[in-house]
């Protein structure tokens, strides 16, 4: 096969799988974690930040931590005083971020393997949660924010950011309707149609 050609059909491969990915939403496997590892241009860990507000003596949940690439320094921000739990499906992906945890000497990150559709935590345990690129890997995201916002105080906020380079990418307008629906209001949003963080907030009335 030509150069050419070759290309041109792995460019089909990959295409054809996101677009099954994307009918197909899945966590990442953890043989694949190299794919998160990476430096993430836009959602950057400062911008993050800026928008979730972390504050030291805070209790935050990380739904979908991956290898760990904002837990360590979140955990940082609520330091001290502060914890940082973080739930995923695989114990494979929490294992790895407590021993990176472990090796910067950072002690306050509790792990919990769990579906994020069913948390188990009670209600208003956190002063706040955020998930990056993982809402529309979550097969019922509608039951995944409802139970946000179920866990997340009064006046707490719930974080969400996407971007379009991943196949599961869930829109604002498509998150603020979904959010809605489930008792979030979108208090505020940072970015544009390429990426995007969104603070929402529970609903008083909702």
């Amino acid at each position: 096969m030509r150069p050419g050609r070759a290309a041109l059909a792995g460019g089909l491969a990959l295409l054809g799988a996101a677009l099954w990915w994307r009918r197909n939403p899945s966590a990442c496997p953890y043989s694949q974690r190299w794919t998160i590892e990476a430096p993430h241009p836009l959602i950057t860990r400062a911008r993050l930040r800026e928008v979730l507000d972390p504050r030291p003596g805070e209790r935050l949940l990380e739904v979908g931590p991956g290898t760990g690439y904002y837990s360590l320094p979140v955990a940082r921000w609520l330091e001290p005083g502060g914890q940082l739990d973080l739930l995923d499906l695989q114990q494979e992906m929490l294992d790895h971020t407590l021993r990176r945890a472990k090796g910067e000497g950072i002690e306050n990150v509790v792990a919990r393997q769990a579906d994020a559709r069913r948390l188990p935590y009670e209600d208003g345990a956190f002063d706040g949660a955020f998930l990056v690129t993982v809402l529309g890997e979550i097969p019922d995201q509608a039951a995944a924010l409802r139970e946000l916002r179920r866990v997340v105080r009064p006046g707490g906020r719930v974080v969400a950011g996407e971007i379009l380079v991943d196949p599961h990418m869930v829109t604002h307008r498509a998150l603020a309707e979904r959010a809605a629906r489930a008792g979030l209001r979108v208090e505020r949003k940072l970015g544009g149609r390429l990426w995007h963080f969104t603070r929402l907030q529970p609903d008083l009335q909702g």
